[in-house]
């Protein structure tokens, strides 16, 4: 049953007064079988007490912030208004955006293409018959660029308006197989000769996180990557490490040596005395059973440290 607005509630008060004799200043006790009592009178006058005074434009506490529109009516086409089609027929101008952005895609290439539309590309798999185009801006917005949209958490990610838990999905699909592409580039490979794709691979992996992230590559006699493993994850400035297990496991793998690689969210990559005491354990840990620490490299948003390269690991 739809409520009562404060004008409906306060003029059906006043009808009461008017047929039974009361007064809001002046309660009048009827008598005789017809009367009234003085608890029914008390119930009447709280009633009045909890009325909306009937001069008052009362609204619901919780009003909706959004419209309920029908999908594809025309005063709401995203803004664009409708378009006269050939065949003489009006519809919103987005129809027919989708075929059309996927042809240039496809002729084309994405060189040309601005981010927007690559991610537009995207939310179609998780976005049917609407116009996505706003909401891949609001998302470039919110998280800078494609890395950190692809790369954004799921609680961030769905506090965008009109991201889904479907398009959430198809950015983590994204990120897999960019994580698998550029690990392909440096496992079963010599790393130290290709030591720009080894960057890129954990830019693209660690550089948009926003917590601190840990990783491990080791690798055999030959400098070749035997295993790319994430050994801790933490918070946004703050990750957990522990020497003896990545000595513990280096000696699982029959590792001869190691890269240490983590990120910092902050986005500037100076190493803090904190990473430079963790690595030094690490280092400690690792010379007791032969295996060499290459470098240790922290990622930042637009550039990297190697500790090698400042003098901060002697080894």
């Amino acid at each position: 049953m739809a409520g009562k607005s404060g004008n409906q509630i306060g003029a059906g008060w006043e009808r009461v007064k008017e047929l039974t004799g009361l007064s809001k200043h002046k309660p009048q006790v009827a008598t005789g079988t017809r009367g009234f009592s003085e608890e029914a009178l008390r119930g009447l006058e709280e009633l009045d007490a909890r009325s909306v005074p009937p001069d008052v434009d009362a609204r619901p506490a919780f009003e909706k912030t959004f419209r309920d529109n029908p999908r594809l009516s025309p005063d709401v086409a995203s803004g664009g208004g409708l378009v006269m089609g050939a065949d003489g027929v009006k519809r919103p101008h987005y129809w027919g955006h989708r075929a059309r952005l996927r042809t240039r895609f496809l002729t084309g290439g994405h060189k040309a293409m601005p981010e927007y539309e690559l991610l537009e590309l995207l939310l179609f798999n998780a976005i049917e018959r609407i116009d996505v185009k706003p909401l891949a801006k609001r998302l470039l917005a919110a998280f800078g660029d494609l890395n950190g949209v692809v790369a954004a958490s799921e609680h961030r990610l769905l506090k965008v308006e009109g991201a889904t838990h479907k398009v959430y999905l198809q950015l983590r699909i994204a990120e897999a197989f960019a994580h698998r592409m550029g690990q392909a580039k440096i496992l079963q490979r010599d790393v130290v000769s290709s030591w720009d794709a080894l960057i890129d691979y954990c830019r693209t992996s660690m550089a948009h996180r926003d917590t601190e992230q840990f990783r491990v590559l080791y690798l055999d006699r030959k400098n070749t990557v035997i295993s790319d493993e994430e050994q801790a994850e933490g918070t946004v400035d703050h990750v957990p490490v522990y020497p003896r297990e990545v000595a513990k496991r280096a000696l699982e793998l029959n590792a001869s040596a190691l890269i240490l690689v983590h990120n910092h969210p902050s986005g500037d990559p100076t190493p803090s005395p904190e990473d430079i005491q963790m690595t030094n354990q690490i280092l400690a840990a690792c010379n007791t059973i032969g295996v060499t620490i290459h470098d240790h490299v922290i990622i930042g948003k637009e550039a990297e440290t190697s500790f090698r390269s400042r003098g901060l690991l002697v080894g």
